[in-house]
């Protein structure tokens, strides 16, 4: 199904723009589509990379990270922000070197679950946020020091990973993937 694009809002005009190696925030005045002028503000953001790791019926996680919006170590599928001019899928071996320790070739198999991105908070960012599958062959040592959690892919494994994932990001590819496995 299409969606109309008749109520177009229009930009008069950016009153601030602030930008730094993370997020540049922008706000800006709008009239919407009834001729109301508003202050609006927003963000925009590098596109983000999930990736769901698997090997021999598991989901593998790299150690958990401090996340300062949180104040707390989070347990987190391997990801990262796709650098400008990137493709996402040519970041994923990337990230899993740098979060698992796993080379390009111990990669088996790679599947987008999206290739056109999911917009994260459309309303507020630009952000958008792609999930891959990367199954991991099963002769594939990965170290402890680097290997923070493991879940199995079964229907109870998944139910005690959504208990234990706090990120949405994760969560939704979690959910999107298991979606497109039945």
């Amino acid at each position: 199904m299409k969606i109309s694009n008749t109520n177009k809002w229009n930009t008069l005009d950016c009153f601030v723009k602030i930008s730094s190696p993370w997020l540049t925030l922008i706000g800006e005045h709008l009239q919407d589509d009834r001729g109301k002028v508003i202050d609006y503000w927003r963000v925009e953001k590098a596109d983000s990379v999930v990736i769901l790791t698997i090997q021999s019926g598991n989901f593998l996680f790299p150690i958990p990270m401090y996340r300062p919006g949180l104040g707390e170590n989070t347990l987190d599928f391997p990801g990262g922000r796709v650098p400008s001019g990137q493709k996402p899928v040519a970041i994923v071996p990337k990230i899993l070197e740098r979060e698992l320790g796993i080379t390009a070739a111990a990669i088996a198999h790679l599947t987008p679950l999206n290739t056109t991105g999911w917009a994260i908070n459309s309303s507020f960012s630009n952000q958008k946020l792609y999930g891959f599958v990367a199954e991991i062959d099963s002769n594939v040592l990965i170290s402890d020091q680097l290997l923070g959690a493991v879940y199995p892919t079964t229907e109870l494994g998944i139910s005690n990973l959504l208990q234990d994932l706090t990120c949405l990001q994760c969560r939704s590819v979690l959910l999107e993937w298991q979606y497109q496995s039945r």
